[in-house]
C-alpha cells in the first residue's frame, strides 16, 4: 500500500507547484529510491493532460561515474538534457538518495569540471524560468540515509518530511495560498529599501538591495519551501559571517564556515573540516567568490538541522546566503556553475534594513 501522504505530495507538486496544464510536455526525474513518489507524480502529469517523461537514476551511478570517466566524458552533456532544459515547459526533480556520502572521496577537481561544463543547463533553466517559460519544481522523498543523516528513525523522518510539506493535509493547496499571502507582508514592505545589516554571533554583515526585489518562496519552486529572498547587488556584501551549521555540497560536509567579504568578494575563507574542498569550490569560476542569494528561513515545521540542504535553507529562524549562480527574477546578474548555500542561526541575532530592526530572535518585527 502506498502511504497517502505519497500521493498527497504528488497532487500538491503537479497540480499546485508547477500547475501542470493540458499539452506541458514535463520531465521527471529523480533516483530510484523516490520511486513511489515519481510513480505517483507520473500518474497525476497523465491525469493533468501533461506529457510526462521519466528519468529515474539508479543508485550508486555517480558514483561510477567519477571512478571511470576521464575529463572529455565529464564534460559532456547528452542531448536530451539540452532539449529539456531548452524546450520543456515543467521540470520536477526528486532526490532519494541511498547513500547521501556517496561522492566523498572523489576529487574536487572532477566535480568541478563536470559542473562547469554543465553551466549553460541551469542558466538556461533559470533564465527561462524567469520569463515564465518554464516551471520546475524539487522535492525529496525520505530514504534511510537522508534519515540518518538527520538522526531520526525513519518513521519519525516521514513525519518530519510530511510534516514541512503537508501541515495541513486535508487542505495542502490551501495551506500554501495561505502562507503565500502571509509572507507576502514582507515583500511588500521590502520593496524600495536599500541597505541589509545582519547581525549575530561572530556575524557583522551588510549588503545593498537597491531594486532588488525579494521573492516569496511559497511552494512553486521547492517543496517543502518557507523562505524569501533576494539577490544582493553584487559589489555590496561587505564583513564577516559565521555559519553555524554544517554545509553540504556534492557529497561534501564544510562545517565551521567562516567567510570575510570585501567589495562583494570572499577575500578571506576557513573551515574547520573541509577546508581545501571550501577554497577549490571557490576557484570554480569568476562568480564563485560572490553571493547570489540572501534569504531568510520561515518554515515553522523545520525546527531543526537534518544534513539536507533543501530543509536547512528554510530552518524557522535563519538566514543562508549562495555563493555563485543567482536567480535572474530576484534581479541577481551573478553568474557561476555553483550555487552553494549555507546556513546561519538568527535565533540570537537580528536583521536591519534601512535602519529599521526588520527581523530578531526567529521573529519578524514589522
Amino acid at each position: 500500500m502506498v502511504d497517502s501522504r505519497v500521493r498527497k505530495l504528488a497532487e500538491l507538486l503537479v497540480d499546485y507547484s508547477v500547475a501542470v496544464k493540458p499539452g506541458d510536455k514535463v520531465a521527471i526525474e529523480g533516483d530510484i529510491g523516490a520511486e513511489p513518489l515519481l510513480k505517483e507524480i507520473y500518474v497525476r502529469v497523465l491525469q493533468a493532460g501533461g506529457y510526462p517523461f521519466l528519468l529515474m537514476q539508479p543508485d550508486g551511478i555517480m558514483e561510477l561515474l567519477f571512478k571511470h570517466a576521464v575529463d572529455d566524458q565529464l564534460k559532456y552533456v547528452p542531448e536530451i538534457s539540452r532539449i529539456i532544459a531548452e524546450t520543456y515547459d515543467v521540470r520536477i526533480h526528486v532526490a532519494g538518495e541511498s547513500n547521501t556520502k556517496g561522492l566523498s572521496s572523489v576529487p574536487p577537481s572532477k566535480l568541478v569540471t563536470r559542473s562547469a561544463a554543465r553551466r549553460y543547463l541551469s542558466e538556461t533553466i533559470l533564465d527561462r524560468s524567469a520569463r515564465g517559460e518554464m516551471r520546475w519544481v524539487v522535492t525529496n522523498f525520505p530514504t534511510p540515509a537522508y534519515a540518518q543523516d538527520a538522526e531520526m528513525s525513519l518513521d519519525e523522518y516521514e513525519d518530519f518530511l510530511y510534516g514541512a510539506c503537508l501541515p495541513d493535509p486535508d487542505d495542502p493547496v490551501g495551506y500554501w495560498q495561505k502562507f503565500s499571502a502571509r509572507q507576502q507582508k514582507y515583500v511588500e514592505w521590502l520593496k524600495g529599501k536599500k541597505k541589509v545589516h545582519v547581525i549575530a554571533p561572530d556575524t557583522d554583515l551588510t549588503l545593498e538591495i537597491t531594486d532588488r526585489p525579494f521573492i516569496n518562496c511559497d511552494g512553486h519552486l521547492n517543496m517543502p519551501d518557507g523562505e524569501i529572498f533576494t539577490g544582493p547587488v553584487e559589489n555590496s556584501v561587505n564583513g564577516t559571517v559565521c555559519f553555524s551549521y554544517p554545509s553540504i555540497y556534492d557529497g561534501r560536509e564544510v562545517a565551521g564556515i567562516r567567510l570575510r567579504f570585501e567589495q562583494g568578494r570572499v577575500v578571506e575563507a576557513s573551515a574547520e573540516k573541509n577546508q581545501a574542498f571550501l577554497l577549490e569550490k571557490l576557484d570554480t569560476d569568476e562568480g564563485s567568490r560572490y553571493v547570489g542569494e540572501f534569504a531568510i528561513g520561515t518554515n515553522e515545521g523545520i525546527d531543526r538541522f537534518t544534513r539536507e540542504i533543501l530543509f536547512d535553507e528554510k530552518i524557522n529562524g535563519s538566514f543562508h546566503m549562495a555563493l555563485g549562480a543567482g536567480y535572474p527574477e530576484s534581479g541577481s546578474l551573478n553568474r557561476s556553475a555553483i550555487h552553494w548555500d549555507m546556513v546561519c542561526d538568527l535565533s540570537r541575532g537580528e536583521i536591519q534594513v534601512d535602519g529599521e530592526v526588520f527581523y530578531k530572535e526567529s521573529k519578524f518585527c514589522i
